[in-house]
């Protein structure tokens, strides 16, 4: 009796290669400006209207959505391209997006330096900032987690010893295919139903066209790109090594001097400084704008704008209190009533000698003195208390305390003292101080008698 040959059965095929990780790239379809939230959107599986949101608020209260965007622009490659625009810049190709790019960075980081002291501001936008970075990695992480794959049923029923597949002797199995890789559902478009589980809907992205941002476009559009993209370096090449760089730095150069000069006798050191700087930026904008169609400029000339832009910046932080000429003044009151509510000094050496003052015990004298850049020293009677409010924004305080040897120079120093008399000294009464330096040095001396 001939035993029933078992039909062979064909090894199952091997794992099919996991799906590629979504890469961080610029939107080409779903975008308003340079596709950037579009494209964080598509990464983290949100709708890039949240991220529109968020950096419209941070460019409003604090210029960092201008700053986040702009880096952005210039960091991400575009879906069909492999080459970013900061890359492009380095190697002196100037471009309108690249240009729009650093332009924008440029202005943020402007608004924000001038937000700096706004405490409170700043807080809500770092806060912002973190939220909304908390929630693109949670999204991607659960985005990213795999469904549980569905059994084998065939698989299973032959482990389980039950009937043999319905092929007669020499017919050879069908080819075993894998299970379709399970898609998890995305939680802001599938929304939950009753039973826990997510269904389809039909609103797709909140901006934009529907499904428009689904996949990259890898096809003719691709094509196309690339080859319009060819004919731009092709005519590019047909202008010759044209460099307008120099040109260029020597016009912001002159631009700037000019500017300072002219507001440098009527106007505060920052105001001068921001007028010549804003006008070497203006050259330097006008310079990259012109090398994107005429000649070309490379990476020193866009290193210019930036430091130029930087240099504005903390022009426009500079007190308005510190001027233009450097001048020493003594102001020598010799009785109380000839004290002065306040004094003031652009940029210099203040003294104000209160030696000969005469404070009568249970009474107060009360003075303010400031100096914007340079030094301030004040002189108080040698029987009198004094109450001291001394507020520096960078240098060095001194009191008769303290040895002269003794210089620490630290931004933002605010000091409120109270030096009572040296024994032996006829009693007086109280003199009240409130002394503000910008830049330079505060000082408080006694008189010997």
């Amino acid at each position: 009796m001939t035993q029933p040959t078992e039909t062979p059965v064909a090894p199952p095929d091997p794992d099919p290669d996991p799906a590629p990780a979504a890469q961080l790239r610029r939107s080409g379809h779903n975008k308003v400006i340079g596709g950037v939230c579009g494209g964080l959107g598509r990464y983290c599986d949100i709708d890039p209207v949240i991220f529109r949101i968020a950096f419209g608020v941070l460019t409003v209260i604090s210029g960092l959505g201008l700053v986040f965007y702009g880096f952005g622009w210039l960091l991400l490659p575009l879906d069909d391209e492999d080459e970013n625009e900061a890359r492009r810049l380095l190697s002196g190709r100037v471009e309108g997006p690249a240009l729009a790019a650093v332009l924008m960075a440029l202005a943020g980081c402007g608004i924000f330096l001038s937000m700096l002291s706004n405490g409170s501001v700043m807080s809500f936008a770092w806060l912002l900032t973190l939220a909304v970075a908390g929630i693109g990695v949670w999204s991607r992480r659960r985005s990213a987690t795999p469904l549980d794959a569905p059994p084998d049923t065939a698989a299973a029923q032959t482990a389980a010893g039950g009937a043999s597949p319905p092929f007669g002797p020499g017919t050879a199995p069908p080819e075993t295919k894998a299970p379709p890789t399970p898609v998890p559902p995305s939680w802001w478009r599938d929304p939950i139903v009753k039973d826990g589980t997510t269904g389809p809907v039909g609103t797709g992205y909140l901006w934009g066209a529907e499904g428009a941002d689904a996949a990259p476009a890898f096809g003719a559009g691709a094509r196309a790109k690339k080859a319009d993209r060819a004919d731009k370096a092709a005519d590019r090449a047909t202008r010759g090594p044209r460099s307008i760089g120099g040109f260029v730095f020597l016009l912001a150069l002159l631009a700037g001097g000019v500017g300072t000069a002219g507001a440098w006798g009527h106007q505060p050191l920052g105001t001068a400084l921001q007028i010549g700087l804003t006008a070497a930026l203006v050259v330097f904008g006008l310079g990259l704008l012109i090398s994107a169609f005429v000649g070309r400029t490379g990476f020193g000339t866009l290193f210019m704008a930036v430091l130029t832009a930087a240099l504005l910046a903390g022009a426009s932080a500079m007190p308005k209190t510190i001027t233009t000429h450097w001048t020493r003044t003594d102001w020598t009151p010799a009785a109380a009533a000839e004290v002065q509510p306040s004094y003031a000094l652009g940029s210099g050496e203040g003294t104000l000698d209160l030696s000969k003052v005469v404070v009568p015990v249970g009474q107060s004298v009360k003075t303010r003195a400031e100096v914007g850049a340079g030094r301030l020293r004040v002189v108080v009677p040698l029987g009198a208390t004094v109450k001291a409010h001394i507020v520096v924004g960078v240098g060095d305080v001194q009191l008769p305390t303290e040895k002269p040897e003794d210089v620490d120079i630290q931004p933002n120093q605010k000091k409120t003292v109270t030096l009572p008399p040296p024994a032996g000294a006829k009693p007086a009464g109280t003199l009240e101080l409130d002394l503000h330096v910008s830049i330079g040095q505060a000082e408080v001396d006694r008189a010997a008698s």
